[in-house]
């Protein structure tokens, strides 16, 4: 027995004294709306109302008990109320690569503080957002898909303590380029640095094809999980970096795009099932802040963003807002 329908019938019946506009009232079907009237009275143990007139009336019974159902209503309308508010006004934690700009993030913070909204921003690796995610730990994500299908864009360069070329910063950089030039002896070519955030499956496995095809050793790939170590490294000449042209800006690290696109990140700005259509609302000003901070150029104009796609790219269960 659902009590709560059960008392919003008879609170309906008693103020409109019609169980016909009590339906209406109520939006459900008469026939269904009497029923809950018989069994909200056989649990009670008397009648609510005197059907024996053409105006449907209170018993002295129902009479009696008409203000405790009222109470009963009231309180857990307040309750509903109650909580509506605690869950607005609770946390919202988005997960962001390790890499973002604090800079920007902390424009979104404070423009969700505007906004009533206390926004939590926790720096992840590509498959620790997803995951947490999909079990609802988290409210917001930026998840890694293929740059092609993928709303936000950012290209991908390498970083260096010194111009790695004449043209560096300018001109695209194939990893042809790479190669030890003829000549050059015994002088050892610098390691290239992968963080968690470009070791994501899908990611990695282009990069290490990319490697073969541009005729380097495997070897030549090194993949750090501290992104604090990868630009200690570079910045002492030890390695070149593989990041976003942002990142390195941060760092006074030189830096040089990547010619092949197709190594360059993607990602989707999701939101986990358990959100509410109110706080889905939050996207509206949230995404285009969050987008600034990863470095994003822009959404592609000739493909859909289709977030999760892509060879052994994360798929958890969440609401996409891709538009």
């Amino acid at each position: 027995m659902d009590l709560l329908a059960h008392l919003e019938a008879y609170v309906a019946v008693a103020e409109e004294a019609s169980f016909s506009r009590a339906a209406d009232r109520l939006y459900v079907a008469q026939p269904v709306l009497s029923r809950r009237i018989k069994t909200l009275e056989q649990r009670l143990g008397g009648e609510l109302f005197d059907r024996s007139r053409r105006q449907i009336t209170n018993t002295d019974f129902g009479v009696l008990l008409l203000p405790y159902a009222k109470d009963v209503l009231s309180r857990v309308d307040r309750l509903r109320k109650v909580a509506t508010a605690a869950r607005t006004s609770a946390p919202q934690t988005l997960g962001v690569p390790p890499d973002s700009d604090p800079t920007a993030l902390a424009r979104a913070i404070r423009a969700g503080a505007q906004r009533g909204v206390t926004i939590r921003v926790q720096e992840l690796s590509a498959e620790q957002r997803a995951s947490l995610l999909s079990d609802g730990s988290l409210a917001f994500a930026l998840l890694r898909v293929p740059p092609e299908t993928a709303t936000h864009q950012v290209p991908l360069g390498l970083a260096s303590a010194v111009a790695m070329s004449s043209s560096s910063g300018s001109r695209p950089m194939h990893l042809e380029s790479l190669r030890p030039r003829r000549g050059a002896g015994n002088v050892s070519s610098p390691a290239i640095l992968l963080t968690s955030e470009d070791q994501v499956g899908f990611a990695a496995e282009r990069f290490d094809k990319a490697i073969a095809r541009a005729g380097l050793p495997p070897a030549r790939v090194r993949r750090v999980a501290a992104t604090a170590t990868a630009v200690a490294e570079t910045l002492a000449g030890h390695a070149v970096l593989l990041c976003t042209k942002p990142f390195a800006r941060r760092h006074d690290l030189a830096w040089t795009p990547l010619a092949d696109s197709a190594l360059h990140r993607g990602y989707e700005f999701a939101v986990a099932s358990r959100v509410s259509n109110r706080e889905d609302s939050v996207l509206d000003w949230l995404e285009p802040l969050v987008a600034d901070a990863i470095g994003a150029v822009g959404r592609p104009s000739d493909k859909p963003a289709a977030a999760g796609s892509g060879s052994n790219a994360p798929a958890p269960q969440i609401r996409s807002t891709a538009r």
